[in-house]
């Protein structure tokens, strides 16, 4: 009888601690949550402007053909692809540069001859991510969204900047290139 006792005197107490633990973890997680704004999912007019400049539609079926074209031209202008997954559409790849400017450059000169240290920008890693989606109905066509970013490190190490690219005339030149190998690869030349 005694042992009987215990042993339901163990599960109400296993019980009382497992509700306990379920009411706390309820109300921390409830503590947690915060109202989204209306406007958090809204896209400003630039947003929209800047999609438009990073996405044409190719009249193709051949997905396969756009991937390897955008392969290829990454490649060309100097990018090395880090990862490619062609069932879903992407292409990310990278590449180092400098970052040296020349107005820091005599900043960091004036700096120095007046005893004052200054770093200036050294290298940027440049990476782009070129992503297709089917288009319209039975996927007659396809979009091409292209987006460039770039962070920089000054030369103490430190990152200075990390912003997207969005300058019109960088994504028409790539898109005027990309236009010409997807010509080339569908004509196999």
């Amino acid at each position: 009888m005694r042992r009987d006792f215990n042993e339901s005197l163990n599960k109400m107490r296993l019980l009382y601690k497992n509700l306990t633990f379920s009411i706390i973890s309820v109300f921390i997680v409830s503590g947690c949550t915060t109202q989204i704004p209306k406007e958090a999912f809204q896209l400003s007019p630039e947003s929209l402007e800047l999609r438009q400049l990073q996405t044409r539609r190719f009249d193709t079926n051949d997905e396969k053909s756009l991937l390897s074209a955008g392969a290829a031209v990454l490649q060309d202008i100097g990018f090395t692809i880090d990862e490619s997954e062609t069932k879903l559409g992407v292409i990310v790849a990278s590449k180092d540069r400098s970052a040296v400017e020349a107005g820091q450059v005599i900043v960091a000169i004036i700096a120095a001859f007046f005893g004052a240290q200054s770093s200036i920008d050294k290298e940027q890693k440049m990476r782009v991510s070129f992503i297709t989606s089917p288009y319209g109905a039975n996927n007659k066509s396809y979009l091409v969204r292209i987006t460039f970013q770039r962070i920089v490190w000054n030369t103490q190490g430190q990152v200075t900047r990390r912003e997207s690219l969005d300058d019109p005339i960088f994504y028409q030149e790539f898109f005027q290139i990309f236009s010409k190998a997807v010509f080339l690869e569908a004509h196999e030349i």
